[in-house]
Formats: C-alpha cells, sequence, structure tokens
C-alpha cells in the first residue's frame, strides 16, 4: 500500500499517515493480510477504531472496565490502566498480557507502549491474526468482521463505508 492509497481510505489520517504507512505495511505482510479482501478488510476495521489513525488511547477514561473478570481486571485501577490502546484497541488486563506474549512486549507493566506506531499495528494484526479474522475478511462478511473486533455492531455504517472505499482503492 502506497501512502496515497493510505490517503484515500483514511482522509482524515493526512497528519499521522506516513509515520504508520511502513508499519501497517509490515503488520499485513507479517500477519498474512495479503489480499485486497483481507487488507480492506483489516483498514475499515482499523480506520474505525482508531479515527483514521488519529487515536491510539481510547478516549474514555476505561472507568468502566474496572473490575471486569471478563477482561482479566482482577486488579484496583486495572479499568483505567488497561483500557483500550493500539489500532484495534487492546483492552484490559488479560488481552494486553496475551498480546505482549505475542509480541515480546511488557504491556503489564508499560501499556502505553500500544501507543507507539509500530506496537499499535503489531497489537492490531495480532488481534487479527488470533481472532480468525482472514478467514472472515475472505469470506466477505464484514458484520461477522466488526462483531469479533467490536464485540458488537458499534460503528458498523462507518466499518462499511471505509471498506467500500478501500475496496476501490486496493484493486
Amino acid at each position: 500500500m502506497t501512502l496515497d492509497q493510505l490517503l484515500k481510505i483514511m482522509p482524515k489520517a493526512r497528519r499521522r499517515a506516513a509515520g504508520f504507512l511502513e508499519a501497517l505495511n509490515v503488520t499485513m505482510a507479517e500477519c498474512c493480510i495479503n489480499t485486497p479482501a483481507r487488507q480492506a478488510s483489516f483498514l475499515a476495521q482499523v480506520g474505525h477504531e482508531s479515527g483514521q489513525l488519529l487515536y491510539v488511547q481510547e478516549l474514555a477514561s476505561g472507568a468502566a472496565y474496572e473490575g471486569r473478570a471478563d477482561l482479566g481486571n482482577t486488579k484496583s485501577g486495572d479499568g483505567v490502566r488497561f483500557k483500550g490502546r493500539g489500532l484495534i484497541q487492546i483492552t484490559g488486563r488479560a488481552n494486553y498480557a496475551a498480546c505482549g506474549t505475542a509480541l515480546g512486549l511488557d504491556l503489564i507493566g508499560t501499556p502505553a507502549l500500544l501507543e507507539q506506531p509500530v506496537n499499535a499495528c503489531r497489537s492490531a494484526g495480532w488481534f487479527w491474526r488470533a481472532h480468525g479474522l482472514n478467514e472472515l475478511a475472505d469470506a466477505g462478511d464484514q458484520v461477522r468482521v466488526t462483531r469479533r473486533v467490536n464485540g458488537g455492531v458499534n460503528g458498523l455504517a462507518e466499518r462499511l463505508a471505509l471498506f467500500a472505499v478501500a475496496q476501490r482503492v486496493l484493486l
């Protein structure tokens, strides 16, 4: 993917696109996000989750995740400490631990590592691969991709719009 293509897909990323381009391309290669369908799906999800690369940290405080055992947030302060970070918003102590192990990063000790462009991209790729999203992208099922990324269909219209643009741009 070129910078021009990325900017056509995510025009709001103008100021930050160049800083993410190489890391996105490396991540897509490493995670077998290597067809136009997979790339369009991945970029649509990343685009929505990050506000088109503008945010690598969830805007909310994370207090809503406090005490959420399903996220592994068992210690006081875990909700805020392990709020969504990265381009697909890794959330919760358990997910930070799993992602950190996979990427060789101490995300429990330094959660903000997911805010660095390379790690923000790598964590998105890890999530994508760990949740079998290439297969759903191959099947063209953007609703199921969204459910796996988001837990629901929050922002589905924007995700579908980004996907449509990415499909046209990446052909």
